[in-house]
């Protein structure tokens, strides 16, 4: 697994767990711990599931992957000066907390 594990999600089969010192995030099959595969995301602090896809809080951003693979399908700007850190999903939209600017963004996912 990466440098410095900071967030964590289980997605219904499998744990995915951010990377932070080494800017990835990494599936890991929940019933033994294998590495499924491991994926580049800037500097990422919190992550969570919304039932089909991963959200992770990066340095400036939230990126979008999809579960099946971590390809990343989208990033989303939660306001300048902003940095966020926890996130997660309330059966319809996603909330990041923003530690630099001490504010909450609310994403929509199915906009």
């Amino acid at each position: 697994m990466g440098s410095i594990p900071f967030g964590i999600c289980f997605d219904g089969t499998n744990i995915w767990v951010t990377n932070n010192s080494n800017s990835t995030v990494t599936k890991l099959r929940a019933s033994d711990g294998s590495i499924q595969g491991t994926y580049p995301v800037i500097i990422p602090y919190g992550i969570c599931f919304d039932g089909a896809n991963i959200w992770v809080s990066t340095d400036g951003t939230v990126t979008k992957l999809m579960a099946s693979d971590g390809a990343t399908l989208d990033t989303y700007g939660v306001g300048v000066g902003s940095i966020p850190n926890s996130i997660c999903f309330d059966g319809n939209n996603i909330w990041v907390t923003n530690r630099s600017s001490s504010t909450v963004t609310k994403i929509q996912v199915n906009p």
